[in-house]
This record gives C-alpha cells, sequence and structure tokens, in this order.
C-alpha cells in the first residue's frame, strides 16, 4: 500500500512539473530566438522520454504483482523462513544459501515462468536487483508467451 501512495504522490508531482514546465516550452518555443525554441523542444520532449520511463516501470511492477498474486493463490511462493533483519530485508547470507536451489530450478526448466519469477524473489533477496528484474522480465514474457 505504501508502494501505491509513493506512485500516487510522484505521479502528481510529475504532472505539475508537466504543467510548469509544458509553460515555459510555450513560450520559448514562441520566442522566436533560435536557442529559444531549442530550449523550449527540450522541454517538450524531455517530459515525454520521462512518461515513457514512468510508464514502462509501472506496467512491470502492475505485472510483478500480478505474477506474484498469481503464484500466491497456486500456493507456490517460497516459502523459507528466513532471517530478517529490523528493516524486514533478509539476511544476505540467509538468501544466499537458498539461492542454488531456485537457479537449478531455471535450469532443469527454462521455459517454467513460475522458476524464473522464484529465481528474481531469490536474487532480491541476495542483495542483485539488477538480476532479480532480469529474472522478473523474462517470467513476464514467458508467462505472457505462453498465453498466446
Amino acid at each position: 500500500m505504501n508502494a501505491r501512495i509513493g506512485v500516487a504522490v510522484m505521479t502528481a508531482a510529475f504532472v505539475l512539473y508537466a504543467v510548469l514546465v509544458g509553460q515555459r516550452a510555450w513560450l520559448l518555443l514562441t520566442s522566436g530566438e533560435p536557442v529559444g525554441i531549442a530550449m523550449g523542444a527540450a522541454l517538450v520532449i524531455l517530459p515525454i522520454i520521462a512518461v515513457w520511463g514512468i510508464s514502462r516501470e509501472l506496467w512491470f511492477g502492475v505485472r510483478a504483482a500480478a505474477l506474484g498474486r498469481r503464484l500466491e493463490s497456486e500456493h507456490t511462493l517460497p516459502e523459507e523462513e528466513l532471517a530478517a533483519r529490523p528493516s524486514g530485508r533478509v539476511l544476505r547470507e540467509e538468501a544466499d544459501a537458498v539461492f542454488p536451489a531456485y537457479r537449478e530450478a531455471v535450469e532443469r526448466s527454462p521455459e517454467d515462468w513460475r522458476a524464473w519469477y522464484r529465481l528474481g524473489l531469490a536474487y532480491d533477496g541476495s542483495g542483485d536487483r539488477k538480476r532479480a528484474r532480469a529474472a522478473v522480465r523474462t517470467a513476464i514474457r514467458l508467462e505472457r508467451d505462453a498465453k498466446a
């Protein structure tokens, strides 16, 4: 729930930013000065790129959460009880100890989106966010391809 509130606040802030920047961009584009026109064009293009990036991340979050709920409903989420810090973050040593089992599951079934999703959770527990996101993206792609 906190993540959704954060997304809502960030989206509202971005909308305000886009309106204010849009006003400035319009003033610069209509200034008649070459430098002003170039800066105005940049002020139009940069928010478009930001919208693309934010949309991509939000879609990733929606799809990842949907797969997580599906695994939860199937009772196939990892069930290891790992020690955690007071913040709730799993101790890396414990996550590293269970990681090989999830990696081997993906090696045995490379087309199984469930195995890839669980591998992503294991990567995340081990503190490797880049690989965690890549594994979850693979799970999303495999699950989407399986529906097609």
